[in-house]
C-alpha cells in the first residue's frame, strides 16, 4: 500500500446517511414527469460542495448494499422498527448510484457490510499509511472513528468535528463515544440502551466511572429510579456495545489507494442531467464541452439573391421547414422585422438579414424582395411549418400583410401538450432538456439592461449564428417531440384540432384589441384612492398606532404583539405570517384583519388595473392589447398578460367598475356570452349520476335542486340559505374541498358539514364513484385526462408529504372538469372565428376570460351574433346533458355579464 503524500485528506462520504437525511430534510422535488429528484440533488449538491472544497485525489462515496449483517445475525430486532422505505426514495437510490459513477467518483456497497464498517475500515487503513481523512456524515456512530488525523464534516449544515468537536458535542471525548452510545442507545436502529438515560446521563456517568465496563462494576452505586434501570440492563449492555461498534475488517474487496477518481462521463451526466431536469448542472456541462465534442454546423448568412432563391428552392422541396423571425420589439404590434431564419435539416440552416443597420454593416436584402419570395411559401397550405412559439410570428407578419397558410407546428405547445405542469416550454428550456444543448443567450450579444442592444445592431455573423440555431433547434425539438405526440392519437387531435388552429385565433385577438373609457378609470383610481385612505385611518384607529399596511414586518409587529392576535401559521423564516389566507382565518372572529385584506384588494385593483390600463392603451391603435398564454396553466385554460384580464374581480362593486370601463365604440355593442356552471355539467357527463343528470336535462336549477336533496325538501320549499350552502357544497366537492374546507365556508361546524357531504355522496353516488376512481388513476399513471385526451401531469399525487399528496388528489379531482372546459371554450372559439370570417359580419371576438366570451358587435349585427355565437358555442362538443349559454348585451363589459 502506497503512502498518500498529498495535503489533502482521503474523503469518505456516508452515501447511505445524506440519502435518507436529504429525502427527510429538502423539499420533495420533482422533474415535469412526477418523478422524485429532490434527494439526488441534495446529496449531488453537498458531493459537489465537499469536491469544490477540498479538491481531494482520493475519494469515496459509500453506501449500504442490499441484505443482512452481522448485527442482524447478533440482534434479530436490528432496525426492525424502522419503516418500509417510501417509494418516492427507492426510486431515487439508482439514479443517484448512476450519477455518482458518471461523475467517476469511487463508489462502494459490499454486500454483507454495512456503510459505516465500511467506512470505518477504509478510515483504519488510511491511518496505517499516516493519511489525514475526512468523513462527511451526519451519523453520530462515526465519532468513535475521530482523532487527531480523522475529522467528521456534516455537509448538511457545513460543521466540523475534531476530538475537541466531539468533548463539546456529546460531552466526552472520541473514545468514549461507543460506551456512550451503548448507554443511550439508538431508537432508529432499535438498539436498546439504559431506559430513561440520555446523553446528559450518559456523558456525567463516563466522567465520573471512566468507561462502561467501570459503570457496570459499580452498578450498584447508582441511586434512584435511574440505577434501578441501569442493573435491570446489564445483561443487554454487552450487546448494545457490540452492535454501536464499528467493525473494522482485515480486508476489504477494495482498498484506499484505489480510491482516485476518474473522469466524469459528460455524455452519460448530460443524459442523465436531461432526465432529472437538473438545468442548472446541465448548463455547467455544456459550458464545458470541448471543441471535438460540438457538432459541425452548417449555418449560412444569406447576403446574395442566388443564396435566397437556392434556400427558397430547398424550402419548396422539403415541404417542412423551420422558421423564425428576428424584429426590434417583443411588442407584435411595434415590431419591424430585422430578418428571418429556416432550417430544413438538423444542423443546417440560414440566416437573411434584411434591417442590420450599424455603422458598417454589409449589404443586405431589401425586405420587401425577401418578403415577395417567402409570402407563396408562408401561404401555401402545402408546406408544413415549424416554429417555436409562432403565435407572435404570425402576429409581426400581420403587419406586413402575410396571413401563414401553411400547416403549423409550434414546438412549445408540443412539449406544453406532453407535459402540462412543467414550468417552462421556452426554447432555451426545451433545447437544454430535449437536445443536451445551451442556446446561445441573447444577453451574450447584446448586453443587459438599459443599454441593451436591438437585434439590428447586432453584428451579422453572430446573428446569423444566433437566429439560424433557434431555427434549427426548432426543427430538431418537433423531431423528437412528434414522434411522442404521434404515439398517443387523443393528444395528436388535441394538438392538430385544438391548439394549433386556436394559435391565429389569438393571435387575432390580441391583434384587434379593447376599447377603454380612461376617463372612467381614473375617476375610479381618485375613489379608491379616498377609499384606501380612509382604511388606513380606520386600521390606526383599531391598532391604536400608525403603521404601514403594506409592510408585513410592521402587520406582524402589529398583529401579533401589540393587538396579540393569534399566531396561526409561520413562514419558512420561522416569522407569524401575514399571508392572505391566513387574514382570511382571523378576519372571522377580528374586525383588523378584514380590513387589511379590503385594504390590499384595493390597492391591488389600483395599481393593477385603474392606474394602469390607461397606460397600456397603444398610440396607433388606441386599444389595450392583452397577450394570451396557451403553454402555462396545467390544466389548459389560457392565461392573459399585459394586462391580465382573467384577474378582474366580478363579485363586488370596484371589480365591476374597472369592467365598465371596457367599453363599445360608437355603433357597437358588446356582447358577453358565458357557459353556464360548465364544470358541474362536464361532472355529470363524467360521473354519469343518474340525479345530476337528471336534475341538468330537466333544467332544474342545480344548486336548488342540490339543496333539495341534501335537505330532504320539495324544490319549492329551499331557502335562499339553503341555495346557498348546497352551491358551495356543488363547487366545493369538484375543487376537491374536504368537510373541514367547506365547514370554514359555511361557518357550520365540522360535523354538520360532513354530515352535508354524507348526504350529498349518498344522493349522488356517482360522483363519489368518480372521485375515488379517478383519484386511484392518478396514483396509477401520475396523470389523467380531459374528455378531449389532453393529459393533465399530477407529478405529487404519490407524494410522501400528507400536504402535497392531498393538493394533488384536490387537482386530479378538479383538473379533468377544467381542462375539459378549457377544451370546449377552445373548441368554440376556433368555431366562431371561422363563422366570423368567412360570414363577413361585422363581428370581433375580442376577449376570453375562463369560461366567457366577449364580443364587440355592430349594432345592426346584434341579434345575428347572438344567435350565432349561442349556436357555435353550445355545439362545441356533445355531453350526455346540454350546454347551457348566458348571453347579455351592453354598452360596456359590466352591462353585459
Amino acid at each position: 500500500m502506497q503512502a498518500n503524500t498529498s495535503p489533502k485528506p482521503l474523503i469518505l462520504i456516508d452515501g447511505s446517511s445524506y440519502l435518507y437525511r436529504a429525502f427527510h430534510a429538502l423539499p420533495p422535488l420533482t422533474n415535469s414527469r412526477g418523478e422524485p429528484t429532490g434527494a439526488v440533488y441534495g446529496v449531488l449538491n453537498m458531493i459537489k460542495k465537499l469536491l469544490t472544497d477540498y479538491d481531494p485525489e482520493y475519494v469515496a462515496v459509500v453506501f449500504d448494499a442490499k441484505g443482512k449483517t452481522f448485527r442482524d445475525e447478533i440482534y434479530p430486532a436490528y432496525k426492525a422498527h424502522r419503516p418500509p422505505m417510501p417509494d418516492p426514495l427507492r426510486l431515487q437510490i439508482e439514479p443517484l448510484r448512476e450519477a455518482i459513477q458518471f461523475m467517476g467518483l469511487p463508489l462502494i456497497s459490499i454486500e454483507g457490510i454495512e456503510a459505516d464498517d465500511v467506512i470505518g475500515t477504509l478510515t483504519r487503513q488510511a491511518l496505517e499509511q499516516n493519511w489525514t481523512v475526512l468523513i462527511s456524515t451526519g451519523d453520530k456512530d462515526m465519532a468513535q472513528l475521530v482523532n487527531d488525523r480523522v475529522t467528521l464534516i456534516n455537509t448538511m449544515s457545513g460543521t466540523l468535528l475534531d476530538s475537541k468537536g466531539v468533548q463539546e458535542k456529546f460531552g466526552v471525548p472520541p473514545e468514549s463515544i461507543i460506551d456512550y452510545l451503548a448507554l443511550i442507545g439508538d431508537t432508529s436502529d432499535n438498539i436498546p440502551g439504559v431506559p430513561k438515560v440520555g446523553p446528559k446521563t450518559a456523558a456525567k456517568w463516563l466522567h465520573d466511572y471512566g468507561s462502561l465496563d467501570a459503570l457496570i462494576a459499580q452498578a450498584d452505586k447508582i441511586s434512584g429510579k435511574i440505577g434501578e434501570n441501569l442493573r435491570q440492563s446489564l445483561e443487554q449492555l454487552p450487546l448494545a456495545k457490540k452492535l454501536v461498534t464499528l467493525r473494522l475488517y482485515e480486508s476489504l474487496p477494495v482498498s484506499v489507494t484505489e480510491l482516485k477518481p476518474s473522469q466524469p462521463d459528460r455524455v452519460k451526466l448530460l443524459e442523465l442531467f436531461r432526465r432529472l431536469e437538473f438545468k442548472n448542472w446541465l448548463k455547467e456541462l455544456l459550458e464545458q464541452e470541448s471543441p471535438a465534442e460540438k457538432t459541425a454546423l452548417d449555418y449560412q448568412l444569406v447576403l446574395t439573391q442566388a443564396d435566397l432563391s437556392q434556400w427558397i428552392n430547398r424550402i419548396k422541396q422539403s415541404k417542412q421547414f423551420a422558421f423564425d423571425i428576428e424584429t426590434t420589439s417583443l411588442n407584435t404590434l411595434d415590431a419591424q422585422i430585422v430578418g428571418f431564419s429556416f432550417a430544413v435539416n438538423a444542423n443546417q440552416a440560414a440566416y437573411v438579414p434584411v434591417a442590420h443597420d450599424y455603422i458598417g454593416v454589409e449589404a443586405q436584402l431589401s425586405l420587401d424582395e425577401v418578403l415577395a419570395q417567402l409570402k407563396p411559401v408562408l401561404e401555401n397550405p402545402l408546406h408544413t411549418l415549424i416554429g417555436q412559439n409562432l403565435k407572435y410570428d404570425i402576429g409581426v407578419l400581420a403587419n406586413y400583410g402575410i396571413e401563414i397558410g401553411a400547416k403549423i407546428y409550434d414546438t412549445m405547445l408540443e412539449s406544453y401538450l406532453l407535459e402540462s405542469s412543467a414550468n417552462r416550454h421556452d426554447l432555451d428550456s426545451l433545447s437544454l432538456k430535449y437536445l443536451g444543448k445551451k442556446p446561445i443567450s441573447f444577453e451574450s450579444l447584446a448586453g443587459k439592461g438599459a443599454n441593451q442592444l436591438t437585434f439590428n445592431q447586432i453584428a451579422l455573423t453572430d446573428a446569423s449564428n444566433y437566429a439560424a440555431e433557434d431555427a434549427d433547434f426548432a426543427l430538431q425539438l418537433h423531431q423528437i417531440l412528434w414522434p411522442k405526440i404521434i404515439a398517443n392519437d387523443d393528444l395528436r387531435c388535441v394538438l392538430e384540432d385544438i391548439e394549433m388552429p386556436l394559435v391565429s385565433v389569438l393571435s387575432r385577438m390580441e391583434r384587434c384589441g379593447v376599447c377603454i373609457d380612461p376617463k372612467l378609470l381614473a375617476e375610479q383610481s381618485q375613489d379608491l384612492e379616498q377609499r384606501i385612505k380612509t382604511l388606513e385611518k380606520e386600521a390606526y384607529a383599531l391598532a391604536d398606532t400608525m403603521f404601514n399596511l403594506a409592510s408585513p414586518k410592521q402587520l406582524q409587529s402589529v398583529l401579533y404583539e401589540k393587538m396579540q392576535l393569534p399566531i396561526l401559521s409561520k413562514t419558512p423564516g420561522g416569522a407569524p405570517s401575514t399571508a392572505e389566507s391566513v387574514l382570511a382565518e382571523l378576519a372571522l372572529d377580528y374586525p383588523l384583519p378584514k380590513l387589511i385584506l379590503e385594504h390590499r384588494s384595493l390597492c391591488k385593483l389600483k395599481s393593477t388595473y385603474t392606474d394602469s390600463l390607461p397606460k397600456q392603451i397603444h398610440p396607433k391603435t388606441g386599444r389595450v392589447h392583452t397577450s394570451y398564454n396557451q403553454a402555462v396553466t396545467a390544466t389548459g385554460r389560457l392565461s392573459s398578460t399585459d394586462p391580465n384580464l382573467q384577474n378582474i374581480p366580478i363579485r363586488h362593486e370596484e371589480g365591476r367598475r374597472v369592467r365598465q370601463a371596457f367599453i363599445a365604440p360608437k355603433g357597437y355593442k358588446i356582447i358577453s356570452a358565458d357557459y353556464s356552471q360548465i364544470e358541474l355539467r362536464i361532472m355529470a357527463h363524467l360521473s354519469h349520476d343518474p340525479g345530476l343528470l337528471k336534475a341538468f336535462a330537466a333544467s332544474f336549477d342545480i344548486h336548488t335542486a342540490t339543496a333539495a336533496e341534501v335537505f330532504g325538501l320539495p324544490l319549492t320549499q329551499v331557502t335562499q340559505e339553503q341555495r346557498r350552502s348546497a352551491k358551495a357544497i356543488n363547487f366545493g366537492l369538484i375543487y376537491g374541498m374536504s368537510a373541514f374546507g367547506l365547514s370554514r365556508q359555511l361557518g357550520v361546524s365540522r360535523e354538520v358539514a360532513q354530515a352535508y357531504v354524507d348526504k350529498y355522496f349518498a344522493r349522488y353516488p356517482g360522483v363519489k364513484f368518480y372521485m375515488e376512481a379517478i383519484r386511484a388513476l392518478a396514483r396509477k399513471q401520475g396523470y389523467v385526462e380531459t374528455l378531449l385526451g389532453r393529459r393533465l401531469s399530477i407529478p405529487e399525487i404519490n407524494s410522501s408529504q400528507m400536504q402535497r399528496r392531498r393538493a394533488a388528489e384536490r387537482a386530479a379531482i378538479n383538473a379533468p372538469m377544467q381542462g375539459t372546459a378549457a377544451d370546449i371554450i377552445k373548441i368554440a372559439m376556433i368555431s366562431l372565428d371561422a363563422w366570423i370570417r368567412q360570414s363577413g359580419v361585422d363581428v370581433k371576438m375580442i376577449m376570453q376570460v375562463h369560461d366567457e366570451l366577449v364580443f364587440e358587435v355592430a349594432e345592426d349585427c346584434v341579434d345575428l351574433a347572438k344567435q350565432q355565437i349561442e349556436a357555435h358555442m353550445i355545439h362545441a362538443v356533445k355531453l350526455e346533458i346540454p350546454l347551457v349559454v348566458n348571453i347579455n348585451v351592453g354598452n360596456n363589459w359590466d352591462e353585459a355579464h
